[in-house]
């Protein structure tokens, strides 16, 4: 995906500058090219050297020098990248861009390019959470900047919350992910994963033992051929794609109104185990054990989400796509449950305690569509979720 890309990395000043160096090793890694930019924020965090040697070419700091720009070196630097990263981007670095300011040659770049920009913002927790950095982050987004984390966990300045930059492999996955120009550019591709929590008072819910690793890798896997990927999610154990537009729900009721907000779609991936059912009599404070036995839980059904897109006169994506998570009879119930449902395919599996397949990292599939049954070795989940969008690509591309 990377190789002879050429990346533009602008480092900000903050602590998280030191991940910018691990960043530039590992899409050298990748086949691409990288060209540094560091403020001079950045330069009290990193060495300009270090920075130079890792990425193994010129570093530049100063707008105004004198041999770059007797031709223009802003100008032809912020054209000749295949993309702009800014990592960190500090509050600093978000204001100005926002602001439309240049006075220096990081945010003179930004304005003067005619590239994406990714930024993968890094600040403290209040300052992340200041209005002011909302109404930045809002504008930015606006304008159409890519946006990766932050991340929530600890401080360098002791406090904890959002507000740390996003890991190496995230930037790098949304690079992957801005970057592509495969098969299904300009798709829009619904995932729908995790499992579905449904209350039965505010501290107990109704669940299964669903991971979300698989519907997490099915979203990156589309994104990788380039498709814009809406990914409504239960809360799963896995975090979800940092490039993806992320709905996060709870309960089966929320997911479905998700997807019909989320939709036109080209194609809806159902991976999500939702709950059958919810407790139509849920507490509203912790039920007590009281000594009068056991309480009195009364269930309803939980509104079918792949039938109800499945069953669409109007708006229906081309492609459906459900999962049947089976523990007896796998083919056959799945063959039953596609025609139920009217969706166009079925991905089948089983996942019987001892298969290890509900949560773990491995998957065993057979994809049931009109053409018949087919069933696919078991491979990692992200092997799966590539297999899966290939076959995606090749019936809506």
């Amino acid at each position: 995906m990377l190789a002879d890309k050429h990346i533009l990395l602008i480092v900000g000043g903050g602590i998280a500058a030191f991940k910018s160096l691990d960043l530039v090793r590992r899409l050298r890694d990748r086949g691409a090219r990288v060209t540094p930019v560091l403020t001079s924020a950045g330069a009290q965090f990193v060495t300009p050297l270090s920075l130079s040697a890792l990425a193994a070419s010129k570093l530049y700091q100063e707008l105004f020098d004198l041999n770059d720009e007797a031709e223009m070196g802003h100008i032809e630097l912020s054209r000749s990248a295949d993309l702009i990263v800014v990592a960190p981007a500090t509050a600093d670095l978000m204001a100005k861009m926002a602001g439309g300011m240049a006075n220096d040659l990081a945010s003179t770049l930004l304005l003067a390019t005619d590239k994406r920009v990714l930024i993968a913002p890094s600040m403290n927790v209040r300052m992340w959470e200041h209005a002011a950095t909302r109404r930045n982050l809002a504008t930015l987004q606006s304008d159409g900047i890519l946006v990766v984390g932050p991340n929530e966990g600890d401080m360098a300045c002791g406090e904890y919350g959002p507000g740390r930059m996003a890991e190496v492999f995230e930037i790098i996955d949304a690079i992957d992910t801005a970057l592509a120009d495969g098969p299904l550019k300009g798709k829009h591709v619904l995932v729908t994963s995790g499992p579905t929590h449904e209350p039965i008072d505010p501290v107990r819910y109704i669940a299964n033992r669903s991971s979300g690793v698989q519907g997490t890798a099915i979203a990156k896997a589309m994104m990788a051929l380039g498709a814009k990927v809406t990914f409504v999610t239960g809360p799963a154990d896995v975090a979800p794609p940092s490039s993806a537009d992320v709905i996060q729900v709870q309960t089966a009721q929320e997911m479905l109104a998700a997807v019909k907000a989320a939709k036109p779609a080209d194609a809806a991936i159902f991976a999500a185990a939702v709950a059958d059912w919810h407790v139509v009599n849920a507490g509203v404070r912790k039920i007590k054990k009281d000594g009068n036995g056991l309480p009195a839980l009364e269930f309803a059904e939980n509104p079918d989400i792949l039938a109800t897109v499945s069953q669409m006169t109007e708006g229906r994506p081309r492609l459906v796509v459900g999962f049947a998570a089976e523990t007896d009879d796998v083919i056959a119930n799945a063959t039953s449950k596609r025609k139920r449902k009217g969706c166009d395919w079925i991905v089948a599996n089983d996942v019987s305690p001892e298969t290890g397949i509900m949560g773990g990292s491995e998957n065993a599939v057979t994809l049931i569509s009109d053409a018949g049954a087919e069933a696919w070795p078991r491979m990692g989940k992200m092997a799966v979720a590539t297999q899966l969008a290939k076959r995606i690509a090749e019936a809506i591309a």
